[in-house]
């Protein structure tokens, strides 16, 4: 009898290694800024911190996306050709005109409203996320390979729209998205952070988030519980290309300067960001929490080491050790979890 009365607050309590898994990533971070500050003292002025959050507050948008996505077992390899399509027809909407700033052409047209601009990079995520979602889940092709196609894809349409030259020198109303201040802080740091917020809402407070965990889990098992999960499977591509749209704007913004070539290599670091936060690459467990301490940790890593004047290159090598070190730990995590 006491047996059984035992058995489900043993099942409810979590083991070492579960906990582990939730809090390393934080401690891990909390490690990497006290050992850069004691490195490197210009690290934690006011000045440099600002900095790091503004620096993620890019790639940290597409990853609240990709969180969806990868808490499904689906991937978006196509982000950062997303972002540069999507900051390429957002700039040329303010411009008037999609001329590059190194063309001949010396017209000058009207620009359109803000709103207009923030409109079209949006509408270019969603319509980017949805072509891929159709594709995965009504041509049953895996989500590695369209979005692999997507990666190319994309990429070449932002350089035949701008003939492969930038669009720059943005309105005011424009620039200020990207380098604006509200108070100290960074206006893209709040657009992050607030978009954050609702993340963590509709995944944790609302059926759809629990709907998206349960197709993460055990995709049969929901559908035979009587969920649609093409529907939902579609509907997180079409969420992390609309967050890679918003990207695309902010970064144009901030750079007042629209590229083909921006974004190149944010998957990895929107990966890196998702699953050093705890989010499992293969599906169910996961949380918005968890990315945003990993896109930060992400960010102070790579500005410590800049501060440092360690290459670019060594930083990329440390990144992709760091990612496969965070899935053999999830893959180690899952194992006790079976136990």
């Amino acid at each position: 009898m006491s047996q059984t009365a035992t058995e489900p607050s043993a099942t409810r309590r979590p083991d070492a290694a579960t906990l582990l898994g939730r809090v390393a990533p934080l401690v891990f971070l909390l490690v990497l800024m006290f050992v850069f500050s004691v490195l490197e003292p210009r690290f934690l002025s006011e000045l440099n911190l600002f900095n790091v959050m503004r620096q993620i507050s890019i790639t940290g948008l597409i990853a609240l996306g990709m969180t969806f996505v990868i808490l499904t077992g689906g991937i978006d390899l196509s982000v950062g050709s997303v972002v540069a399509l999507a900051g390429l027809v957002a700039g040329a909407l303010n411009k008037g005109s999609s001329a590059n700033s190194l063309s001949l052409d010396d017209t000058v047209a009207a620009g359109y409203p803000l709103i207009v601009s923030v409109g079209a990079a949006a509408l270019v995520g969603l319509g980017a996320g949805l072509v891929q979602g159709v594709a995965i889940t009504t041509l049953d092709v895996p989500p590695f390979v369209v979005t692999l196609g997507g990666l190319s894809a994309f990429r070449g349409a932002a350089l035949l729209y701008s003939g492969g030259g930038p669009i720059s020198s943005f309105d005011d109303t424009y620039r200020f998205w990207g380098q604006g201040k509200i108070g100290p802080m960074p206006v893209p740091v709040i657009v992050f952070l607030g978009f954050a917020l609702l993340c963590h809402i509709v995944l944790r407070h609302t059926r759809y988030g629990r709907h998206v965990y349960a197709v993460g889990g055990n995709a049969e098992a929901a559908r035979l519980s009587g969920l649609n999960v093409r529907a939902l499977t579609l509907s997180v591509y079409v969420i992390v290309g609309l967050f890679a749209g918003i990207a695309g704007f902010v970064l144009s913004s901030r750079l007042n300067s629209a590229e083909a070539v921006a974004g190149l290599g944010y998957e990895l670091t929107v990966i890196a960001s998702v699953v050093i936060g705890g989010t499992s690459l293969f599906g169910g467990i996961g949380s918005v929490a968890g990315t945003v301490v990993g896109a930060i940790l992400i960010g102070v890593l790579i500005n410590g080491l800049v501060l440092m004047n360690v290459s670019p290159y060594v930083q990329q090598i440390i990144i992709g050790v760091i990612i496969v070190l965070a899935v053999a730990f999830d893959r180690f995590v899952k194992g006790r979890r079976r136990r």
